[in-house]
């Protein structure tokens, strides 16, 4: 039978993750500290805490992924609308690396849908994580969509 204080636990460590607006890093290291102390009392909190870090592992590695690829491409995207000819030849730099205007308005356009990619991220995260909270309190097994398995 499950407890209530089993639910809860597993409700707070996923809520936890929260923890991230109040100081840096707190969505890993809040439900880590509570899932460490609380894992080996109930096999119901140790699934939900590994769900927990695993998404929230998820999250970075994908947030790591979309902006290695869209900030150099903005910037070499805003870089090229910029001259520089002071610059360059004050110090000689034989620098002659130039986008199309039409190539450099694609890429800006690219940049802006990855933003906005990262942003409807940040809101299913949020989102993801109060319904992952309300299925661990009514004690339910919830698994994160696109979540990889770090933690098995």
């Amino acid at each position: 039978m499950l407890s209530n204080h089993h639910k809860n636990v597993a409700a707070v460590i996923h809520l936890s993750a929260l923890s991230k607006f109040i100081f840096p890093l707190g969505n890993f290291i809040m439900p880590l500290i509570i899932w460490t102390l609380n894992k080996d009392k109930s096999d119901f909190v140790d699934k939900h805490g590994k769900q927990a870090i695993n998404f929230q592992l998820s999250i970075l590695l994908y947030t790591f992924l979309v902006a290695s690829i869209t900030i150099p491409l903005f910037l070499f995207g805003v870089l090229n609308h910029i001259d520089f000819p002071e610059f360059w030849h004050a110090y000689d730099f034989d620098f002659d690396f130039h986008l199309s205007n039409h190539d450099s308005f694609n890429v800006i356009i690219f940049s802006i849908l990855a933003g906005l990619l990262v942003v409807a991220a940040f809101i299913l995260e949020i989102i993801f994580i109060i319904i992952a909270t309300s299925k661990a309190n009514q004690g339910e097994p919830y698994k994160y969509p696109l979540t990889i398995n770090f933690l098995k």
